[in-house]
């Protein structure tokens, strides 16, 4: 049984662990033609990789990608592109400690009930040292999507810290990259600099929310029932690494509206449809409106942290438990390129399965 792939015609399967000597991914379903080089995958790399300010773990990965298949003179051949990065600064003597006892919180416990063995050096495959395979192979979806849809971006941003959220009147994309929270809102970047740095000096951790938007996508992309588009992206999202909630559109918030308010009224535009308002996230009966297809989800709290915590080890017997390595305050940080790269591959995921079922076609309006 294999539990590390998910796409369906545009497949990526992950594999390596935190302390292994290397982690990587292969990319199936690529199409053929396509100019890539590790050039354009390594900038969506470089934004995930640990290391780069206090607010992060101080684990220092280069994050180095290299292609070894699928690629020649510089372009895809339609055959399966292999993917891998170095691990060169592990420390796994920092997990003495947890070899026998379980993390508060963490997948260790499950992991040994389910297995009855696991790599407790950096929680091996439940480390969220993985998803740089998943930004690895998102920048090869964004290649693809590049080329089969010019126009569309994925933005992701930080939007909430703990319980602090940022004010949406100030909202401002250009601040996205000027932050070590990807946060668009430069007030609540600054706030929420203190408010981790006391954290993060405490020995303690805090949850976030992360936005992720995309726009240019083209109506038509997904199914009814079972090949959704918001299913499939929920799916996708609620599998990174500590990703406790899933989102679509206004979400959870829908639950306090009327009809009359959630409904997102249409006029005609002069390129079609045009939508007044996007309650539904872009998406409608599990099938792209058009609109900017939005994403949210919630990350929890880091548990390796350095303030004690009662537990059990293997052998059943109560302990108090300190982690110590190099652990990030608030995970959400790294977590909004690996939101970007998820949704860029279920996007290109549904490209390729639209293409499949209706070669392009589309009803016609006015």
């Amino acid at each position: 049984m294999s539990l590390n792939t998910f796409g369906h015609l545009f497949r990526v399967t992950t594999w390596g662990e935190s302390h292994g000597p290397a982690i990587g991914c292969t990319v199936d379903g690529c199409p053929p033609g396509l100019r890539l080089s590790e050039a354009d995958l390594q900038p969506w790399l470089d934004r995930r990789k640990p290391g780069q300010n206090k607010f992060t773990t101080q684990r220092q990965e280069a994050d180095q990608v290299r292609i070894l298949s699928g690629v020649f003179d510089g372009l895809t051949t339609g055959t399966p592109i292999q993917l891998m990065i170095e691990n060169t600064d592990q420390r796994s003597k920092d997990y003495g400690d947890i070899a026998q006892s379980f993390r508060p919180g963490h997948a260790d416990i499950t992991y040994h009930q389910k297995y009855g063995v696991r790599d407790y050096r950096g929680g091996g495959r439940s480390s969220a040292r993985e998803t740089a395979s998943r930004v690895a192979a998102g920048g090869v979806a964004r290649v693809m999507l590049a080329a089969m849809v010019p126009g569309l971006t994925i933005t992701g941003y930080m939007v909430q810290m703990g319980p602090r959220g940022i004010d949406r009147s100030r909202l401002d994309m250009a601040e996205v990259g000027q932050n070590p929270f990807w946060c668009p809102d430069p007030v609540a970047a600054a706030d929420w600099a203190v408010y981790l740095d006391d954290l993060r000096k405490s020995g303690n951790s805090v949850g976030a929310v992360i936005e992720v938007v995309a726009e240019g996508v083209p109506a038509g992309l997904g199914a009814p029932l079972y090949g959704k588009l918001d299913s499939d992206l929920a799916a996708a999202m609620m599998s990174i690494n500590a990703v406790k909630g899933v989102e679509i559109g206004d979400g959870m918030a829908v639950a306090a509206l009327t009809g009359v308010d959630n409904a997102d009224e249409i006029r005609m535009g002069n390129d079609g449809p045009m939508f007044l308002t996007n309650h539904a996230g872009g998406i409608l009966g599990g099938i792209s409106s058009g609109q900017p297809v939005v994403c949210r989800f919630a990350v929890k709290p880091t548990s390796s942290i350095l303030t004690s915590r009662r537990t059990i080890n293997a052998r059943g017997e109560e302990v108090d438990l300190i982690t110590k390595g190099r652990h990030d305050p608030c995970v959400g940080i790294r977590a909004v390129p690996v939101g970007e790269a998820m949704m860029a591959l279920v996007l290109a995921d549904h490209l390729l399965l639209d293409r499949a079922q209706t070669g392009g076609l589309r009803g016609e309006i006015g």
